[in-house]
């Protein structure tokens, strides 16, 4: 059970990848948000997809009690050896107790929601502090009884290889939270650097909103292209080819790391520690205000205006590292 977000859902890839390598014989059933159901999918490890809809069902259940029932009666249909919840939430929870088989959860000192491990027959403890890559990891590792490793393979790269002929730099500027942007400003800095040395920058979007800054950003650069809506499996396919990805904070940028991309990200107001991308080409960029990482969705300083944690971080900064990577078509 891992149903959402994206970027929790892409960090329980490598537990699956690292299972599969101690026990090739494994397959799993995977219980997630229908958003996101493509991800899973790209897993050698994954057999069959349940979607769900919590988020939609939980603002009128009897609406869509028909819908309910049927991922019910398709969830108890199958008696599982293993039931893992690696969310920790009290939703995935509910989730859990529905399948047939023995459960096993984190512990209620564990647990992002204590009252979870209510629900397990199994509870397990995984110390916080540390990645939440590595902390499903060291789940599931407890659950099968093997020695976690250190290693972070997403195990789906493999389906995706670079064919672009021309330097781009995907440019990842939406987030949810209001203290995780980069200025306009900047992203439009970083863009006329890159434009001028004849590199092409593409920006996706997922929103009216995100498409109305996309554009923005392009803003009389020719070179400077907002791309089509796409959907995960393209931006996947996406980020394979392109030869840099500059990110905030967001799911996307983790999208990026598990595709193997050269993944530049962000962070200001969260921690690269706990939350950032992980990859095997991946920068971090951290603020160095001392009130950085706050982990406040608004900042308290200049509350809807642009944080200082973010500002601080300069495009040219960016563009520097961006120019070494660029120039030498290698991160080592």
């Amino acid at each position: 059970m891992k149903t959402s977000s994206l970027g929790d859902v892409l960090h329980t890839l490598p537990a699956l990848t690292e299972a599969k390598k101690q026990m090739p014989e494994i397959e799993f059933d995977w219980v997630v948000e229908k958003a996101f159901a493509e991800i899973p999918k790209w897993h050698q490890a994954v057999n069959e997809v349940l979607e769900v809809e919590v988020r939609k069902w939980r603002k009128n259940i009897f609406k869509h009690f028909t819908e309910i029932r049927a991922f019910k009666k398709k969830l108890k249909s199958k008696r599982y050896d293993y039931i893992i919840d690696a969310q920790g939430l009290l939703k995935s929870a509910w989730i859990t107790k529905g399948a047939k088989g023995v459960k096993y959860g984190l512990d209620k000192l564990s647990a992002r929601e204590p009252a979870a491990s209510f629900f397990y027959q199994h509870k397990i403890a995984v110390a916080k502090g540390s990645h939440a890559i590595l902390r499903v990891k060291a789940l599931f590792a407890k659950v099968f009884n093997y020695t976690v490793s250190s290693e972070v393979d997403y195990g789906i790269s493999y389906q995706w290889h670079k064919q672009s002929t021309h330097k781009q730099v995907v440019f990842l500027h939406a987030t949810t939270w209001a203290s995780k942007h980069w200025s306009l400003v900047h992203w439009q800095q970083l863009a006329r650097l890159l434009v001028d040395d004849g590199i092409k920058v593409l920006l996706p979007w997922g929103n009216d909103d995100e498409k109305r800054q996309a554009h923005e950003i392009a803003q009389n650069h020719q070179n400077a292209v907002v791309m089509d809506k796409m959907s995960l499996t393209q931006l996947a396919e996406l980020f394979s080819k392109s030869d840099a990805i500059v990110s905030v904070d967001t799911g996307l940028s983790h999208l990026a790391a598990a595709c193997n991309a050269p993944v530049i990200g962000m962070y200001g107001s969260t921690s690269a520690k706990l939350t950032g991308a992980i990859g095997k080409q991946v920068t971090h960029v951290s603020s160095k205000l001392t009130c950085s990482p706050c982990l406040k969705k608004v900042c308290p300083i200049t509350k809807d205006v642009f944080a200082p944690c973010e500002v601080a971080i300069s495009a040219e900064s960016i563009y520097e590292r961006l120019n070494v990577w660029l120039k030498s078509d290698s991160l080592a």
